[in-house]
């Protein structure tokens, strides 16, 4: 099988990211949104950031106009009916993107692969509701997707040998390293960097060092490219609560127990760099 159209369900950081990253590979790309509004905003940014490559003399206006040229924004699942792989690219709500699998099932052709960019959900249970579960699969990628060089790819016990050699070459054609986990909480990454980050928290919340020490001596003592609070920020502290609190659920291991100030800032509503303020501030 090989595949030739990419669809990519939601048009947020992650979703636009990838289906940057898609087209820039030169796949075709359907993106989706809830409505006009969301995915105008989601298009937007695909264009700003090529824009800024383009400044920077990473890449010519015309390669910026062919990458544009490959993406449709669409706000009609149907769209996906000649994809031969979707994306799914949804919030974390597990309800939702069941919801969602069940649709493009119904949409999409029988050969098509259909992949969860979940960071910690059970993919199995997305799988179970559509007739194809051996063609399912997580292609959990990170932020942002055009430049992080890890695709973390996961499979359930169902899914085939095939969807996942597929994918494994689709990945590598991204230009990225692949890497293969079952479909078990937090799979690789955020099995291992929540507790170390969660842990980092608490070192701060408890008043051992300030937030530039802790992030300076994880950055400079171990060669890390940014600091744990710093990137706590870019990624979201509510995105932190939910991972931390979805893989404690599922494991009952202390490690994984959101700390007090984490469930604070996300209650006043300091989210990190898109809200303007986290552990540190934004202007």
């Amino acid at each position: 099988m090989e595949i030739k159209k990419v669809g990519v369900v939601g048009c947020g950081s992650m979703g636009s990211g990838i289906a940057q990253l898609c087209a820039q590979s030169g796949y075709q790309v359907v993106v989706s949104e809830i409505n006009d509004e969301l995915l105008s905003k989601g298009l937007a940014s695909i264009d700003k950031t090529l824009a800024r490559s383009v400044e920077k003399g990473r890449i010519s206006q015309q390669d910026k106009d062919a990458v544009l040229g490959r993406i449709k924004g669409t706000t009609n699942t149907k769209d996906f009916s000649d994809c031969d792989l979707v994306i799914e690219a949804a919030i974390e709500n597990l309800e939702l993107k069941k919801k969602i699998f069940a649709e493009l099932d119904g949409i999409c052709p029988k050969h098509a692969i259909l992949a969860t960019n979940t960071s910690c959900l059970s993919i199995i249970d997305m799988a179970v509701v559509t007739k194809r579960p051996d063609k399912v699969l997580g292609l959990h990628f990170f932020n942002p997707a055009p430049v992080m060089k890890l695709l973390e790819m996961v499979r359930t016990i169902v899914t085939s040998d095939e969807v996942v050699e597929v994918s494994q070459k689709f990945g590598q054609s991204l230009g990225k390293t692949t890497v293969i986990a079952q479909d078990a909480p937090g799979f690789i990454v955020n099995r291992l960097w929540i507790p170390f980050l969660l842990h980092c928290i608490r070192l701060y919340e408890d008043g051992v060092a300030s937030r530039e020490d802790i992030d300076n001596a994880i950055q400079l003592g171990l060669n890390y490219p940014m600091g744990p609070l710093a990137l706590s920020d870019m990624v979201g502290i509510d995105v932190v609560k939910f991972v931390s609190d979805a893989l404690y659920e599922q494991l009952k291991d202390p490690r994984y127990v959101t700390p007090t100030l984490v469930d604070k800032m996300v209650a006043a509503g300091w989210l990190g760099r898109k809200t303007g303020r986290g552990f540190y501030e934004y202007k």
